[in-house]
């Protein structure tokens, strides 16, 4: 614990004559209780006024109110919100739709109920060291157990049926059956895209089986408020390649395989993850049996594209991240064609640019990729072996330097130094430079430019 927290905590007791107290609550103390790094800190302090915290705080350093009607500030340069025990009553929809008011004077067993689930309405005295548990949240993390802390109060914010799912897939705990008959009543077309991206950003970021989240879902009915995820359910897969079953098992496979392969860096693991999650969902408009009674889905690849940026786009996710996942779509099964198809440099090189162009590398398909080989239950997944990838790679550190796009070596200033005027032709003589040095042409700028040139023409 902080030593300030601790001096801070201090001081409110004995400024107040040991009325106010100062305690540790939510994720913080559930992530202590698992032997888990937690980077935020939440300080609720009880028998003090607002104005009376905020002067005490100010004797530590500049105060920052980031929050006045839910009582909530900071101290600069301090991870730590020091808020007020409030009661919050539902009187409308959405997040939005509480008549807030801190109340001081609140036990801390009054204030706590007002939280989602037993495991995030533990306190923690940084004076005594004491737990304050009225509501057995830490038997319920050593039973892995997910339980509301209050059934009315569980239900007035839908968002929690979410919440609910990304603790399944991040702690690897279970709901109780109670807890699943209330997430079943909840309606989330009440809340905001924003809120339920960031709930599924954590589910995929942190999840460690992400499955177990989505299952969740399914099995209260809250999928069905994602028609794209949920139309998944019972789409047939040839079993020669998928013996697994439908579309939604092998993605809920290819996503807990996606978890273990997850890359570190944050704007490509989030990408990865969302690309593990939408790469069939195409296959729900393109599946179909053939003459010969064969499951195909031909050009899913594509569709799927179409999907994944309509889904994305009603949870308002940033452009950036649905062009990402868009690319990974379209391309996550080239490390299997090009080299079932032999494909030379020239295929290398143009995906490469278009994965650059939107802010990926090849790394990222190939994991993607494995995780979708992986994810299925062919002999060969089973035992965890796919020589695509090992020479899918091979070829492409044979074909592009250190495995990344090349860069061009004709630019427009080039052609302007050779005297020609920017238009539309001006464009087509840069591609097809490029196109002349993605096929293996070694020549340098200049001579690059009179091939293009006398390919172009005078079009």
């Amino acid at each position: 614990m902080n030593d300030l927290i601790c001096q801070i905590a201090r001081t409110i007791n004995t400024d107040s004559g040991g009325r106010a107290r100062a305690l540790v609550i939510g994720g913080y103390v559930r992530d202590q209780l698992l032997g888990v790094e937690s980077p935020d800190i939440d300080v609720e302090v009880f028998g003090m006024g607002f104005s009376d915290l905020k002067a005490l705080l100010e004797t530590f350093g500049e105060v920052v109110v980031v929050g006045q009607v839910f009582g909530v500030m900071r101290l600069k340069g301090l991870n730590v919100d020091f808020s007020l025990p409030r009661e919050d009553n539902k009187i409308g929809k959405g997040h939005k739709g509480f008549d807030v008011k801190c109340n001081p004077d609140l036990s801390f067993d009054q204030a706590a109920r007002r939280r989602d689930l037993t495991i995030n309405s533990i306190g923690y005295d940084p004076l005594t060291g004491e737990y304050i548990d009225p509501f057995n949240g830490r038997r319920d993390l050593s039973s892995r157990l997910l339980r509301a802390t209050d059934p009315v109060h569980f239900a007035e914010d839908p968002l929690r049926g979410l919440r609910v799912a990304q603790f399944i897939a991040r702690l690897e705990m279970d709901a109780d059956k109670s807890l699943k008959q209330l997430c079943r009543g909840l309606d989330l077309s009440e809340v905001s895209p924003e809120r339920i991206y960031l709930e599924f950003k954590k589910l995929l970021d942190k999840g460690v089986k992400p499955s177990s989240g989505f299952e969740f879902l399914l099995e209260v009915g809250l999928l069905n408020f994602f028609p794209d995820l949920a139309a998944l359910v019972g789409v047939e897969q040839d079993p020669q390649w998928h013996p697994e079953g439908d579309v939604w098992t092998h993605t809920m496979m290819v996503l807990d395989e996606a978890a273990l392969l997850r890359p570190q860096t944050g704007k490509q693991s989030l990408a990865f993850m969302y690309g593990a999650l939408c790469h069939d969902l195409g296959k729900v408009a393109t599946t179909h049996t053939d003459t010969q009674g064969r499951i195909r889905s031909p050009a899913h690849d594509a569709e799927g594209v179409v999907v994944s940026e309509r889904f994305l786009t009603t949870l308002k996710a940033p452009r950036e991240l649905i062009a990402q996942v868009g690319m990974l779509v379209k391309y996550h099964l080239a490390p299997f064609l090009f080299i079932s198809n032999g494909a030379g440099p020239k295929a290398y090189r143009r995906l490469a640019r278009r994965l650059v162009g939107v802010g990926l590398d090849l790394r990222v398909l190939v994991l993607l990729a494995t995780a979708d080989h992986f994810g299925r239950m062919t002999p060969d997944a089973l035992a965890r072996t796919f020589p695509e990838q090992h020479d899918f790679m091979l070829a492409a550190d044979r074909y592009l330097e250190s495995g990344q796009a090349p860069v061009d070596l004709v630019r427009g200033r080039d052609l302007l130094a050779r005297g020609l005027a920017p238009g539309p032709r001006f464009g087509r003589i840069l591609a097809r430079c490029r196109e002349l040095q993605d096929e293996g042409f070694s020549e340098e700028c200049e001579q690059l430019i009179t091939r293009a040139l006398v390919d172009v023409g005078n079009v």
